[in-house]
């Protein structure tokens, strides 16, 4: 988000909702029963459909009435009793007052805060991310119920893929595989906006509250080498765009029912994204069904006349966006703008009438238009519900669960409850706040590293090392006697937001200033091996640490919320076995040789570029996409996989299959909901065993890649050299085993984007993995023994045809003799 222009006026609205929502409890709603004056509206009536009510509703509103609504901060119109509303509010890891709809200032002070989503994507445990989803959701009516909200709308989740390990952005997302931020958004949405974990048990169409899917799309760059977000134009190809940068938002929109979706700031092959009529109008509403409002990122509409200088006008800024199918503008532009576009003919007052009927139509799916909320659905939702141990818990065995073990030499963990001292060192030890990561609220507890590591050690001695995270200056010298005295020495080093945020890229992927030297030092001079754990979103290359036996176990924390120290305590110290795997690549310092302005996902090999994320990746790697230890060793066996051999003209809808320039029989497989498609899905089981002597949660990712060994040949015709099917996180028992039943679909596992981005499927053999274990599915062109049953069977009916016309021919003659 970008702080828009207009602050004279943003501060005087914000000053006028603070002091309305300080001096009252009641909740802001329209249609009240007992005021005559709108009691005989039709949009009031209930019994009406919700788009007989809208309809009425708009054709009430003045022209000026009606752009006033067009943007974030809605003022209330009196007359019809309509208060005011703001469609800025933000929930990315718990309900936060990072924008203008929620205030913590009366009877709710805080919320639960949740790991940063990159930290709990790393359970790959999709009932996990639901259940964060629901107390997200039940917490924001909470607080609206409580008087304290001055809208329902919550512009969450971010579910752009992390594309580029500097981005500022990536600790907000789920990761960089489209599956799983498609998973993620399914699960979170849901749970959110109040539907089952399976979806379709929202009645009637009412919210618990709206999540919005967030940047649509191909934005995962904010401030790189002087290249900002709102003047870059991405440059993608039809076949990233159709299998990577598209997916999650195709998954958050038809799958998760999604009541919003904001447009991102930057241009896509020229086109600003807020401006594009086939991706808001086309794609997204009639090929995709999405049905609910589009918001632009703070500004977007302004920067496509003053910084991208696409519209010549700031009337043809806004005329553009509402033809497209923009709804309604975080910021001023179009409150400022509009009725000039009008009055210059560049716009009908319909195309505003339409943009007003998906604002409206949410505001009354959440309820809001109902009258008194005490006595709907959600009204009974109150304060007790913020901050409950319920939700608590949740956080940390979020954090629990997705904190991941990525070296442990010779088992240094977990350290015994009985060590005599600990030394404790870092910059990140002692700061709660870098826990929580960005777009956080105030949390319900605030428990550092630090002072969770006492709990289990009282002779714990503290060194920061560092003057801040950046660490311009370093004690190394009293940090080495802090460790020397100790029996063991954990670390706790990385980024903060500081380091990498919103509008702020890094040009880097090493530890900053003298934080490798405090580390190497200390290291060097402790007793034993060190911990080290790092505290960030993005990767960091710490092959230093991974290389050096000094340093015993790394543990990556992410940013883990609210309970995050008391969990990476919890895992140290062996009251918690460590299960999460790593959502992204974690790179060598060498990657960033590479512009991060180079959008292309699959690599070149004659100008030597390596290619983004797992699937496509061809060069060197400090951790692997899914690496992630246990105390616990575990092996793999596929127990049954029902099916091994699958046909193309099976799969295809109209049977047909096409060549392509290598004479690769392939069929177009655009949508997975055919017959056929249903028909061809199989099943596999996987067997894991957990030989350690610590019940734990375990993530199961599932693989197919189509040559056995991945590197074998590279990357052919584009295909990824891998990428994932599906996961599941099982809790397991020492010594015991566990079976994971996973669905595989052929037309949405096997498919691949062709460079014309029509998603197919290609003849050949494809290999299921899972750990080191691998299984054999083949797809062939057709089936040959259909082929020759049909041959056999034209065979035998011409043999017959004869034999009748030679019987028919002898009896002729019989007869005429």
């Amino acid at each position: 988000m970008r702080l828009y222009g207009g602050s004279t006026q943003l501060l005087l609205c914000l000053t006028l909702t603070t002091i309305i929502l300080t001096e009252s409890t009641q909740p802001p709603f329209a249609c009240d029963s007992s005021n005559p004056a709108t009691k005989s509206y039709p949009f009031c009536k209930l019994s009406l459909p919700i788009s007989t009510r809208v309809k009425d509703l708009v054709s009430r509103l003045t022209l000026d009435e009606k752009i006033s609504q067009l943007v974030n901060t809605a003022p209330a119109i009196p007359r019809l009793g309509i208060p005011a509303y703001e469609w800025w509010s933000e929930a990315l890891h718990g309900v936060s007052n990072t924008g203008f709809g929620i205030f913590f200032n009366s009877t709710i002070k805080s919320a639960t805060s949740f790991p940063q989503v990159i930290l709990t994507a790393a359970s790959f445990d999709a009932r996990l991310w639901y259940q964060i989803g629901q107390a997200i959701g039940l917490e924001a009516r909470a607080v609206y119920n409580q008087g304290q909200a001055n809208g329902m709308t919550f512009w969450a989740p971010n579910i752009n893929v992390f594309r580029d390990p500097r981005w500022g952005r990536g600790q907000e997302t789920p990761g960089e595989d489209p599956l799983v931020s498609g998973k993620y958004a399914i699960s979170y949405v849901r749970g959110v906006q109040g539907d089952t974990f399976e979806g379709g048990g929202i009645k009637d169409g009412h919210l618990q509250a709206s999540a919005c899917c967030k940047h649509f799309t191909a934005y995962d760059l904010d401030n790189w080498n002087n290249v900002s977000r709102f003047g870059y134009d991405a440059k993608v190809t039809k076949q990233d765009l159709a299998d990577t940068y598209q997916p999650p938002f195709q998954s958050c929109i038809q799958e998760a029912k999604a009541s919003g979706i904001m447009c991102a700031y930057n241009r896509v092959n020229g086109l600003p994204n807020c401006a594009d009529q086939n991706l808001l109008s086309n794609i997204a509403r009639k090929q995709w069904g999405f049905q609910g409002y589009i918001a632009s990122d703070c500004d977007a509409v302004s920067i496509m006349y003053e910084v991208q200088k696409y519209a010549k006008t700031p009337e043809d800024a806004v005329s553009e966006v509402l033809k497209a199918g923009m709804d309604v503008n975080c910021g001023f532009y179009l409150n400022n703008h509009t009725k000039s576009a009008i009055q210059k003919k560049k716009l009908l007052e319909s195309d505003i009438d339409r943009a007003l009927t998906n604002l409206f139509t949410m505001r009354m799916r959440l309820g809001l238009f109902n009258g008194d909320p005490a006595s709907l659905p959600y009204g009974s939702i109150g304060p007790d519900q913020v901050c409950s141990k319920q939700h608590q818990d949740l956080a940390l065995e979020a954090a629990r669960t997705g904190i991941v073990l990525l070296k442990n030499s010779a088992n240094l963990l977990p350290l015994k409850k009985t060590i005599s001292s600990l030394a404790v060192i870092g910059p990140n030890a002692n700061s709660a706040r870098t826990l929580v990561g960005n777009y956080a609220g105030p949390p319900c507890k605030s428990i550092d590293p630090l002072k969770a590591l006492q709990r289990y050690v009282n002779n714990t001695q503290f060194h920061k090392g560092c003057n801040f995270v950046n660490c311009t200056s370093a004690s190394i010298g009293e940090a080495v006697e802090v460790a020397r005295k100790a029996d063991y020495v954990v670390l706790i080093m990385g980024l903060d937001q500081g380091e990498e945020r919103e509008n702020f890229d890094r040009v880097d992927l090493v530890l900053p200033g003298q934080q490798q030297s405090l580390i190497t030092a200390v290291a060097k001079a402790a007793k034993k091996p060190v911990v080290l754990v790092m505290i960030c979103g993005g990767p960091v290359d710490v092959s230093f640490a991974k290389s050096d036996p000094k340093i015993g176990g790394i543990l990556w924390g992410g940013y883990p919320g609210e309970s995050g120290g008391v969990a990476i305590a919890e895992i140290i110290f062996g009251d918690h076995n460590p299960g999460g795997k790593l959502p992204m690549t974690w790179y060598p310092k060498e990657f960033t040789k590479i512009p991060m302005t180079d959008m292309r996902m699959r690599p070149q090999p004659s100008s030597g570029y390596p290619g983004r994320t797992y699937r496509f990746y061809t060069g060197p790697t400090v951790f692997r996409f899914g690496y992630g230890l246990s105390y616990s060793n575990y092996t793999y066996n596929f127990t049954s996989v029902t099916q091994t051999k699958l046909f193309l003209t099976q799969i295809s809808s109209t049977n047909a299959t096409f060549q392509n320039s290598d004479s690769v029989h392939y069929t177009p497989v655009m949508d997975t909901d055919t017959e056929p498609c249903e028909k061809a899905k199989f099943l596999a089981k996987v067997e894991i065993q957990n030989h350690g002597e610590m019940d734990g949660k375990h993530a199961v990712l599932l693989f197919v890649k189509q040559n056995k060994d991945q590197n074998e040949h590279g990357i052919e015709n584009g295909k990824p050299l891998m990428q994932l099917v599906g996961f599941e996180s099982v809790k397991t028992i020492a010594g015991k085993r566990v079976e994971v039943e996973f669905v595989v679909s052929p037309c949405e596992h096997f498919r691949t984007a062709n460079e014309d981005g029509l998603m197919v499927i290609e003849e050949g053999s494809y290999y299921l993995a899972a750990g080191d274990q691998q299984y054999q599915v083949s797809v062939l062109h057709e089936d040959k023994s259909l082929n020759d049953l049909k041959s056999n069977d034209c065979g035998l009916r011409f043999s017959f045809g004869v034999l009748l016309f030679g019987f028919q021919i002898y009896v002729l003659l019989y007869i005429l003799v």
